[in-house]
């Protein structure tokens, strides 16, 4: 199953200057349990934004640049082998960003995983829009956090659906 997973502001802001606008503990909380032990695909600007690579998963980074891989990180020129490597683990695959990562591979996503951050905010990379034709809400939590009033949402791909 190919799983995107975001946390987006109203406006669907993911951040800005490649970096997240908010941090919300209990979100990366549960990015770390949804996301442990499985492949991630990410674009190389939300790759630097960590200070080092995340324990317990498999990162696989997009960029036109030639890097060397690494324990955990493998770099790719393009899509189609980025998936083929994490095809490979027989494992759920997450996409983590950024926006151009998202918009890319929104057609072939199966589920959506939102953290919905209630404000608005500037910034300059974007989620695609969620399309109620395309997506089907199948749970909504309220999160909590002492800042930002935000909730958790799960999305089917009403065309990928295998129900």
């Amino acid at each position: 199953m190919i799983i995107q997973i975001a946390a987006i502001s109203e406006n669907n802001v993911l951040g800005k200057d490649g970096d997240l606008i908010w941090h919300i503990p209990e979100d990366l909380k549960r990015f770390k349990k949804i996301t442990l032990g499985n492949p991630m695909i990410m674009g190389r600007k939300t790759f630097e934004s960590f200070p080092s690579p995340l324990p317990g998963r498999l990162h696989i980074v997009l960029s036109s640049q030639n890097q060397r891989n690494t324990e955990n990180v493998i770099w790719v020129q393009n899509l189609e082998e980025a998936l083929e490597i994490a095809k490979s683990k027989n494992k759920d695959i997450f996409i983590i960003g950024g926006g151009k990562v998202f918009e890319q591979t929104l057609s072939i996503t199966d589920r959506l995983e939102i953290t919905r951050v209630h404000e608005t905010f500037e910034g300059d990379a974007f989620f695609p829009e969620i399309k109620e034709k395309d997506w089907e809400l199948i749970d909504s939590k309220a999160g909590s956090d002492k800042k930002y009033k935000i909730t958790y949402n799960t999305y089917l791909n009403k065309q990928n659906s295998k129900s």
